[in-house]
C-alpha cells in the first residue's frame, strides 16, 4: 500500500470529500485546503508528495498557486495535477506552461485520476535518481537539480516546459522524438496538446538558446532531435 502524502486544494466540499475518501482508501495520507492561500501554507507545513489543484479557488486562483510553487526552489519539483472544470485549449496550455504535471477536466473518473497520481509519483521517484548529474552537450550545460542551463558561462532563462524539452533531447542526442513522445515524456499520457503548441515551444527554445539553437534539428514529418555531432 502506498504511504505518500497528497494535498487536495479544492473549494467544492462534495468533490473534496469524494477525493479524500477514495485516496485514503488507496492508502494515501491526505491533507485538504479550501483556498489557494491555505494550500500554500499546507505545503510549507507538511511537504506533500503530490498536490491535486483546482483552478477556480477563492482568493489566489490555481494558476497563481502553480506559478508560486514553481518559482520556490524548496518545493519547485512538487508534482501538480490540475483538476478543474475549465477545459478550453487556452486553459490547458496555460496550466502546462506554468508547470502542471497533468491536467484533468471535470467530470472525471476516480480510476483515471488514481492512475495519473501513480504515474506522477513514479516519475518523481525516477527523476530523483541522478538528479544532480550535469548533462553536457556541445557548449550547453544542463543542471537538472537546479533547473539551470548555461551556454558556455552564460545563464539561459527557460520556462519549465522548455527546460524539460531541452533535457529530454540532450539525454539522447541523435534520437528523433515525435511530438507525441515529447508531450508524453514531459507531461504524461493523454495530454490535450496540439502539434502546433509543441512547435511553438521549440521556436521559443531555439530563440533563447541563440546560436546553440542550431543543435536542435527538425526532422520533417517526424519530430525533433538534438544533433549528436558538430557540423
Amino acid at each position: 500500500m502506498p504511504n505518500e502524502s497528497i494535498l487536495i486544494v479544492e473549494d467544492e466540499k462534495d468533490i473534496l470529500d469524494l477525493l479524500k475518501f477514495n485516496l485514503q482508501k488507496e492508502g494515501y495520507r491526505v491533507r485538504c485546503a479550501l483556498s489557494g492561500e491555505e494550500g500554500l501554507e499546507e505545503i510549507k507545513k507538511t511537504a506533500p508528495d503530490l498536490m491535486i489543484l483546482d483552478l477556480m479557488l477563492p482568493g489566489i486562483d490555481g494558476l497563481e498557486v502553480c506559478k508560486i510553487i514553481r518559482h520556490d526552489q524548496a518545493v519547485s519539483n512538487l508534482p501538480i495535477i490540475i483538476l478543474t472544470a475549465k477545459n478550453s485549449d487556452v486553459d490547458i496550455v496555460t496550466g502546462i506552461e506554468l508547470g502542471a504535471n497533468d491536467y484533468i477536466t471535470k467530470p472525471f473518473s476516480i480510476k483515471v485520476l488514481i492512475a495519473r497520481i501513480r504515474a506522477a509519483l513514479r516519475k518523481r521517484k525516477g527523476s530523483a535518481k541522478g538528479n544532480n548529474d550535469t548533462i553536457k552537450i556541445h557548449d550547453i550545460s544542463i543542471h537538472p537539480g537546479r533547473h539551470e542551463v548555461y551556454i558556455g558561462q552564460q545563464s539561459v532563462g527557460l520556462t519549465l516546459t522548455e527546460f524539460r524539452i531541452l533535457k529530454l533531447l540532450a539525454e539522447r542526442p541523435g534520437w528523433v522524438f515525435t511530438r507525441y513522445q515529447i508531450v508524453d515524456a514531459i507531461h504524461g499520457d493523454n495530454y490535450q496538446v496540439t502539434d502546433r503548441s509543441i512547435d511553438v515551444q521549440f521556436v521559443g527554445l531555439r530563440k533563447k538558446l541563440g546560436n546553440a539553437g542550431r543543435y536542435i534539428e527538425t526532422v520533417r514529418g517526424v519530430g525533433y532531435r538534438m544533433r549528436d555531432i558538430e557540423q
